[in-house]
C-alpha cells in the first residue's frame, strides 16, 4: 500500500539515524521507498529541508506529494492545527496532491513543534512492525497515512457541486428576461471558468503522476531483476498494485473529463 509516512525525532542525529534504518528496509524489501526528506521546524514556524535524497525514484520535492505536505506544516502550530475553513479552501490542492485528509495534517502539526525534527517518506509498506519497531527504539514518533488518489472525493465533490450550481443557475436562467436574465449568465460563465480550471488541475496533476508511476514501477522492477524468491515476488506485487491504482485514477479523471466534454459540446451548440 502506497503511505505517507512521518516520523518525528527530538533531534537531528537521530533523524539520521532514522533515515539510515529506513534506508535498510528499503534494502531488505520490508518497504520501498518512492521519496525521502529530513526536515526541521524552526521558532518561527518555517520549516527548513535539511536533506532530500535523490537515491529513489522521485527525485526532487518540488510539486510532490511530500513538498505539498511540507508547505502545508509550516506556520505556527496553532494555524495548522485545527485549521480553519479558509485554510483548508486554500490548501485542498495541496493535501490532494499529498493524499493525505486534515486530521493527518493536524496529528503531525501537534508532535512536530519548534525545534523538532522529521523525517517524511513516500513509501510502499504492507507491514506497519518493521518501521514502528526501528523508529520507536530511537525514540521516533511515526504517523502514517495511506495516501489517497489524486481524483480522490473531494476533488471529485468539487466537481459535482460546482456542476449542480451551474444546473441550478441554467434552469433558473432560462425562466428569466432582460437584465436578470445577463446577470444570471454572467455567473454561469465564472462558474464554468473555475469548472475549466479544476479539470486542468486534475489533468496537469495526472501528467505528474504518469510519471511519478512509471519512475516507481522502473525503480521496482530494478529491484525485483537482482532479487528472487519471496523478496521478488514482494517487488512484483508493489508493481502490481501501484499500476492497479494508477489505471483506477485513470478511470475516474476519464470519467470526469467525459462529462465535461459533453457539457462543453451543449454550450456550444447553443
Amino acid at each position: 500500500m502506497e503511505k505517507m509516512l512521518v516520523v518525528v525525532f527530538n533531534d537531528e542525529p537521530k533523524t539520521y539515524e532514522g533515515s539510515h534504518a529506513l534506508k535498510e528496509l528499503d534494502t531488505e524489501g520490508s518497504i520501498t521507498i518512492h521519496a525521502e526528506a529530513v526536515i526541521k521546524k524552526n521558532a518561527d514556524g518555517t520549516v527548513t529541508v535539511k536533506q532530500s535524497d535523490e537515491d529513489f525514484p522521485i527525485r526532487t520535492i518540488g510539486g510532490t506529494a511530500i513538498g505539498s505536505l511540507i508547505g502545508l506544516l509550516e506556520g505556527p502550530v496553532g494555524l495548522v492545527v485545527g485549521a480553519t475553513a479558509g485554510f483548508l479552501a486554500g490548501s485542498i490542492g495541496d493535501l490532494a496532491v499529498a493524499g493525505v485528509d486534515a486530521d493527518f495534517l493536524d496529528e503531525v502539526a501537534t508532535a512536530l513543534l519548534p525545534g523538532k525534527f522529521a523525517l517524511i517518506a513516500e513509501v510502499s509498506e504492507e507491514w506497519v512492525t518493521p518501521v514502528d519497531t526501528r523508529m520507536e527504539a530511537l525514540g521516533g514518533t511515526v504517523f502514517r497515512k495511506a495516501r489517497k488518489s489524486f481524483v480522490n472525493d473531494q476533488w471529485a465533490g468539487d466537481v459535482a457541486e460546482l456542476r449542480a450550481e451551474i444546473d441550478q443557475l441554467k434552469a433558473e436562467a432560462a425562466r428569466a428576461r432582460g437584465e436578470r436574465k445577463a446577470k444570471l449568465q454572467a455567473k454561469i460563465d465564472q462558474l464554468n471558468a473555475k469548472l475549466d480550471a479544476k479539470l486542468d488541475q486534475a489533468k496537469q496533476r495526472a501528467e505528474q503522476i504518469k510519471n511519478e508511476t512509471d519512475a516507481k514501477v522502473q525503480s521496482l522492477q530494478k529491484k525485483a531483476e537482482k532479487t528472487q524468491g519471496e523478496i521478488k515476488a514482494t517487488f512484483d506485487a508493489r508493481v502490481k498494485r501501484i499500476r492497479g491504482e494508477y489505471e483506477e485514477s485513470q478511470k475516474k479523471l476519464k470519467h470526469m473529463l467525459a462529462g465535461h466534454l459533453k457539457e462543453a459540446a451543449a454550450r456550444l451548440e447553443k
